[in-house]
């Protein structure tokens, strides 16, 4: 039952990012993300999906190479992913998402930064 759960929540969480696309091409300007669409930056996160809602799930090694990646090259972006409407409604729970780069033991994350009312570990 896990499996299908997760399916469908990719399923929606593509869906979604497909949608949004659209939005999110109009706009040229480098945002938190750079030139990359949040949209974009959340898909290379799916790794991390099962971390992202579970405090107890282990981050894979796929989700830690991703997010040492973002935070050495956009480290606002991540931020803006776990806080974004896509993130909401693909179940993130935002306060569990943030401890990801801790529990993946990365040295270079933002530790005590401010990520909307969360504080990264």
């Amino acid at each position: 039952m896990a499996g299908s759960t997760m399916r469908t929540s990719f399923a929606a969480l593509m869906l979604f990012l497909l949608a949004s696309k659209l939005c999110f091409d109009v706009a040229t300007a480098a945002g938190e993300c750079g030139r990359t669409p949040i949209g974009e930056a959340a898909a290379s996160l799916s790794p991390c999906l099962a971390a992202a809602r579970n405090p107890g799930a282990k981050a894979p090694p796929p989700c830690c190479a991703k997010v040492s990646a973002l935070i050495r090259t956009a480290p606002r972006c991540l931020c803006a992913v776990l806080l974004s409407p896509l993130a909401k409604q693909s179940g993130i729970n935002p306060g569990v998402a943030i401890s990801i780069p801790k529990r993946c033991g990365l040295k270079n994350r933002p530790v005590g930064k401010k990520c909307g009312r969360y504080t990264v570990p």
